[in-house]
């Protein structure tokens, strides 16, 4: 009798370790990365039927309201260009030019895919902010202290994440995402 509870208690205890593994892997992916783009990622088939289990998890899980691929593309990044994690302790420099979408929008989020709450209540910029006749070459600052212009802050001293949604995503973009431009993540100064 011994051996049966001995037994049932590893499956159990397998169970709950699998799951939770299952778990802690769907939270901690990026809405794709089977396409990358300098240190953006994203998933062919985020938003279409040939999208397989762990993507439409991922999704489910960080995605919630994610339009079909024809809809927009997502992008995200969570290390800068030069491949260093993104901290909140840093300043960086989002420095792109025109993106093939209708509009689009960079929003700031924790690990886990939620917004970081700052003394700004302001968490993403739209292409909407850019001034006209700027399109073609821009840069948002990110980082922990106020700065003039296009910024972001990180709101927290631990690392974080960027989404780039691109709405109504056309030409190339729309077409074969790992043949396009996007912006660079450069790093600046960090306080200790």
């Amino acid at each position: 009798m011994k051996a049966v509870f001995k037994w049932t208690g590893l499956l159990v205890l397998g169970l709950v370790l699998g799951i939770a593994l299952a778990v802690w892997q769907i939270r901690n992916s990026g809405l794709g990365n089977d396409v990358r783009v300098g240190p953006w990622t994203t998933g062919r088939d985020i938003g279409t039927a040939h999208a397989d289990m762990k993507t439409r998890a991922v999704v489910a899980l960080r995605g919630l309201l994610a339009l079909p691929a024809q809809e927009a593309r997502y992008f995200t990044a969570a290390t800068d260009s030069a491949g260093a994690p993104l901290s909140g302790k840093c300043r960086y420099a989002l420095t792109g030019g025109m993106i093939e979408a209708r509009w689009w929008s960079v929003t700031l989020y924790d690990p886990g895919g939620w917004l970081i709450p700052n003394r700004w209540n302001r968490h993403s910029i739209g292409s909407g902010r850019i001034p006209v006749g700027r399109a073609g070459g821009w840069t948002v600052l990110i980082g922990p202290e106020e700065q003039p212009g296009l910024w972001i802050p990180t709101g927290t001293d631990g690392a974080f994440e960027l989404t780039l949604r691109t709405y109504r995503p056309h030409g190339t973009l729309a077409r074969d995402p790992a043949r396009i431009s996007l912006p660079t993540i450069t790093r600046g100064e960090c306080r200790p």
